[in-house]
């Protein structure tokens, strides 16, 4: 009887864990079910987050201390370029802004060139020219990476030349500082790193050292370059 008993828990057992698996099995796929799920879910039901908009650049510093540093030539309108030939020239300024649009500064500058435009290859002699000021720089900004400036300065400059190198053609006044003034329209473009900046200047100064000393002359000097300024 025990033996009959035992036998018959153990087919119900065997019955029941049966039923308990068959429920487990799922459904079949209806063709619909399968296509859709070989084609995934619609753009509109995906469960992914959006991603989050792009953050914008951090504005262009527009104040602050400013070190600018350009590279280009300079030459003469003047009966200078009958001696020396357009200079290659470097010109590095320092200065704070004040204001949005305002800047004070002074600058420095060195140009390299020779007599090859009077005197023949065998007599030609190389120098170098300095110069240091300061001034103002005005600047309009439509938008926050473009700008407009127009800047004045004055200051001192000479060619460092032996004595009366420059003198034998004229130029006497050349060999000492003597007073320039002059102002420089440059185009600035403010870039994705808020302290950088391209610039492309030109300006037009009156050297008074650079006069011929006989006969009527104009010390007029002109200048190009292209810049790098970087705002603290």
């Amino acid at each position: 009887m025990r033996t009959r008993l035992a036998g018959s828990l153990f087919a119900a057992c065997l019955a029941f864990a049966g039923a308990a698996r068959a429920e487990d099995v799922p459904p079949p796929l209806t063709a619909d079910q399968a296509k859709a799920a070989i084609e995934g879910p619609k753009k509109d039901e995906t469960l992914l987050p959006e991603a989050p908009p792009e953050a914008p650049p951090p504005p262009p510093r527009h104040k602050g201390f400013v070190l600018e540093q350009s590279l280009g030539a300079m030459g003469w309108l003047g009966k200078f370029k009958d001696v020396a030939h357009p200079a290659f020239y470097l010109h590095t300024q320092f200065g704070y802004e004040l204001l949005r649009w305002l800047m004070v500064f002074g600058e420095g500058e060195l140009g390299f060139t020779d007599t090859s435009n009077a005197t023949d290859p065998s007599k030609t002699r190389a120098f170098p020219m300095f110069g240091f000021g300061g001034g103002l720089r005005f600047t309009v900004k439509p938008t926050d990476r473009f700008g407009i400036f127009l800047q004045g300065s004055v200051g001192a400059s000479e060619a460092d030349v032996p004595t009366r190198t420059l003198q034998n053609f004229g130029f006497r006044d050349a060999e000492v500082l003597g007073l320039y003034f002059g102002g420089r329209l440059g185009v600035e473009w403010y870039q994705v790193d808020r302290h950088m900046a391209l610039g492309l200047q030109g300006g037009a100064r009156m050297m008074q050292n650079y006069k011929r000393v006989i006969g009527s002359d104009t010390p007029l000097a002109w200048d190009g370059a292209l810049a790098l300024r970087y705002t603290f």
